[in-house]
């Protein structure tokens, strides 16, 4: 088929990688435009356009879809189909119609639970068993469009790293046989019951509040890792949580229990097991606390 691939973060570069597998014809790609990242604020392009210009495909990069010109050079490409992969723009109606068969997304959830941005995030906090990904029709709702195919996959512990990355290959996997066999999977509306949306993460969701119970503070350091990271203050200073475990117990919430940096929570305690000075390489809690004061007793607001 003759594609317009669209997408921006990781997740979207083995959908890509499959795609071209495959043999499709991939007639454009487009990703959000390069912006300014690390210290030095380079300008960095996406994964997507890392990827793709690695590939020798041809990169657009608009910063809208809305005005009449972006929309004639999208239809101008005579599209069989734009596959869509956490693009991160809206697509008006112009767009949507220009493909003859549409435009279809993998989306990271089981729709119609966590429609939206962060349906990774959003899935380890609430403590979901399952989750997957779901190829759907686009059409102009927020992710509200007919399900062609899905799969499902357990959360087990895993980080939102971890899990984003099975699904973005299972989605890869998942489309190409979509695109293989349109007629085998026939779209279904989905159901009304169990819609959740999964609102964009706000950075100051990931400061800990141990007054939680030690199973939702350890949900937050998974959904938080790799980015933008789970962080407690002590001494003015900020201690990222990479992974803990959840431990028996019982003090005032926050309260450090022991030389393992053990900490509790409104219910029980978690043991960090790989953690982060602000400007330091992640360590052990015993490897912190040799430079670092952090007495049993000690409350952490």
């Amino acid at each position: 088929m003759r594609i317009a691939f669209m997408g921006t973060p990781d997740f979207a570069v083995p959908t890509l990688d499959a795609l071209v597998a495959a043999g499709h014809d991939i007639a454009a790609v487009y990703c959000q435009p390069p912006r300014r990242a690390g210290r030095g604020k380079a300008v960095t392009p996406s994964a997507v356009q890392a990827r793709a210009e690695a590939l020798g495909l041809a990169v657009r990069y608009p910063v809208s879809l809305r005005d009449a010109e972006a929309q004639a050079d999208f239809a101008a490409l005579d599209l069989d189909v734009a596959v869509v992969a956490a693009y991160g723009l809206i697509l008006p109606p112009a767009i949507l119609a220009a493909p003859r068969l549409g435009c279809l997304n993998v989306h990271g959830s089981l729709l119609p639970r966590w429609r939206g941005a962060a349906p990774v995030q959003r899935a380890i906090l609430a403590g979901d068993e399952t989750t997957g990904v779901t190829i759907m029709q686009m059409e102009r709702g927020l992710d509200t469009g007919p399900m062609l195919a899905a799969f499902a996959t357990p959360v087990d512990r895993k980080t939102a790293g971890e899990l984003t990355a099975e699904l973005a290959a299972g989605g890869a996997s998942l489309m190409v046989a979509v695109l293989a066999d349109l007629a085998a999977y026939p779209p279904a509306t989905q159901p009304e019951a169990g819609v959740t949306y999964a609102a964009k993460i706000d950075k100051a969701e990931s400061r800990i509040a141990f007054t939680q119970d030690a199973a939702q503070v350890e949900r937050q350091v998974r959904a938080f890792n790799p980015a933008p990271g789970a962080w407690f203050e002590a001494s003015g200073e900020r201690i990222r949580i990479h992974s803990c475990e959840i431990v028996d117990g019982s003090a005032p919430a926050g309260t450090v229990l022991d030389g393992q940096m053990t900490i509790a929570c409104g219910t029980g305690a978690i043991r960090p097991t790989a953690i982060q000075r602000a400007g330091r390489g992640i360590m052990t809690p015993a490897e912190l606390l040799r430079g670092f004061a952090l007495p049993t007793g000690t409350l952490i607001a």
